[in-house]
């Protein structure tokens, strides 16, 4: 009943309308799908998609990831216990011992190892969430990212991602309420201030404004939750992505039309965080810099620092990270490593350490709804998935609603412990 017969890739289409992989996994009882999200800000540690690079969709075409899913992975895990996850990886592993994955491609690995995950489930006849634990039973804090700049649009503001997180709710259905109430207000401040075009989003469904400053977007934010009535309940979150305005060369960050060193930008960041009720930073400093990472953690005090392209979600990564005290949350995301053992190895290492862990989105997603069911069953304490709008990201959100429902009274929100 459980032994996989069947493992069958195909090309689809992500959130940007570009190819990536999509896998179907079969045993006698079920079947389980899952696809490769695809990052547009990416670690230089991360595993490596396969591309086609040739005429096809821009050359991003990933028919030979593709092919390796129908050939050789198809024939690796043929027989196996779909319920043994960590087997499974390790035969993928096997396949492709290379550091970035560059053989089978980090997309066909991922979408097999989460298809497997969730072939698992529907073969025992439980939610993906009670494959990871069967007593999972906290919900996280969500980072809605309402506001997109650097890699994500042409707003012009180098830091990525502004975000806004409802900690102050009881449960994740008013947080998720609120996000939307927010975002929706946010909309309509931007619009009066700079036009209609200021309704424009970015790649994670966060308005894409021609604002001049960091601050000017800060400030938009806080009033649409002023307005909103959530005053106190509601913190603000930044994802820097730091590495995309660092200048290896003069050891220079460009921020707000200044250059900056590193220990300017750092103070200029406790400036920010005196203005506003910060939280939590991203990425703040380029993704090598792990003392920086340390010092800036030092200054930020009660703030998280949140190691994404600093860590890639590598365990290696993470133990460095650890050791000189550089981090105090993790972002997961299972497609920068490759398997989903990998990533749950980071994950609960980083909870042994005691980090938080941040299970995270790409800004090309699918309507896949994975990283829902992880965040609940490894226990995290945050989730990113983008704005409350546009059905890639709504389907991570909508998923947690019906978790929260089928938990009922079980149901535990993080709420302000999340931090």
């Amino acid at each position: 009943m459980f032994a996989i017969e069947r493992v069958h890739g195909r090309e689809i289409l992500d959130s940007r309308g570009r190819p990536t992989v999509e896998v179907d996994v079969f045993t006698k009882a079920a079947m389980g799908r899952s696809s490769a999200p695809s990052g547009a800000s990416t670690g230089s540690a991360e595993a490596l998609e396969i591309r086609d690079k040739n005429d096809r969709y821009h050359g991003r075409g990933v028919r030979k990831a593709v092919n390796n899913v129908n050939t050789s992975i198809a024939v690796a895990l043929r027989g196996l216990d779909v319920r043994r996850q960590r087997a499974i990886d390790e035969a993928l592993l096997r396949l492709d011992p290379t550091k970035n994955k560059h053989v089978m491609g980090g997309n066909a690995i991922t979408a097999t190892s989460l298809a497997c995950a969730r072939c698992a489930a529907n073969s025992m006849g439980i939610s993906f969430y009670e494959f990871l634990d069967p007593h999972a039973r906290k919900l996280p804090v969500p980072m809605f990212n309402v506001i997109n700049g650097g890699k994500h649009s042409d707003s012009g503001l180098a830091i990525q991602e502004f975000m806004i997180v409802p900690r102050g709710v009881r449960k994740f259905s008013e947080a998720l309420r609120a996000g939307s109430e927010i975002y929706e207000e946010l909309g309509a401040i931007l619009e009066k201030k700079y036009g209609a075009g200021a309704r424009a989003v970015g790649d994670e469904g966060g308005y894409a404004p021609r604002v001049k400053t960091t601050r000017d977007a800060l400030d938009a934010m806080e009033k649409a939750i002023k307005n909103s009535g959530y005053g106190k309940h509601v913190v603000l979150a930044l994802d820097c992505a730091a590495s995309s305005f660092y200048d290896e060369k003069k050891r220079t960050y460009l921020v707000d039309g200044k250059h900056m060193a590193r220990d300017n930008l750092i103070g200029y960041y406790r400036e920010l965080c005196k203005s506003y009720p910060i939280a939590s930073i991203e990425d703040p400093l380029f993704e090598q810099d792990f003392g920086g990472f340390a010092y800036a953690r030092k200054k930020l005090g009660k703030v998280l620092v949140v190691g994404d392209d600093l860590l890639t979600t590598n365990l290696t990564r993470l133990q460095h990270a650890v050791e000189l005290g550089s981090v105090s949350a993790l972002l997961m995301k299972v497609n920068q490593v490759g398997t989903l053992s990998e990533a749950l190895d980071a994950a609960m290492f980083a909870k042994g350490n005691g980090l938080k862990v941040i299970v995270s989105h790409r800004s090309g997603e699918t309507c896949d709804d994975s990283i829902a069911d992880i965040a609940v069953g490894i226990g995290a304490e945050l989730i990113k998935a983008g704005a409350p709008a546009r059905g890639e990201r709504l389907a991570k959100y909508n998923r947690l609603l019906r978790i929260e429902e089928k938990l009922g009274d079980r149901a535990m929100f993080l709420g302000a412990s999340a931090f």
